[in-house]
């Protein structure tokens, strides 16, 4: 599962749980003390084998046109249809990546 890195005093009313780099000259996160949270570093990162992976463990290919979907793995990828897409055109790539078995992750 993935490490959560939340704020230095996210509890404060004002301040957000989004990570922020901690820059003050006292503040104990920055200065690594053992009682505190941890901040993100190299050695956190994901393997280079599954980085850029959908959860499910698919590469995500965006699809525009029906024709683009012969180019699809589909052991490795799956694909997303793209917002500009029109309801005539996301039926007809619907309805072709369901005869070539491919997986679609916006239905």
């Amino acid at each position: 599962m993935k490490k959560r890195f939340i704020r230095s005093e996210s509890y404060r009313k004002k301040l957000g749980e989004k990570w922020r780099r901690p820059k003050g000259r006292h503040n104990k996160m920055r200065l690594k003390l053992k009682s505190k949270r941890k901040m993100p570093s190299i050695g956190y990162g994901t393997k280079k084998s599954i980085r850029g992976l959908h959860p499910s463990g698919y590469e995500e290919i965006l699809i525009e046109t029906p024709s683009q979907l012969d180019n699809v793995n589909k052991e490795r990828q799956a694909i997303r249809i793209s917002a500009t897409v029109g309801r005539r055109k996301k039926e007809l790539i619907i309805k072709k990546a369901e005869e070539l078995g491919i997986k679609i992750l916006n239905r």
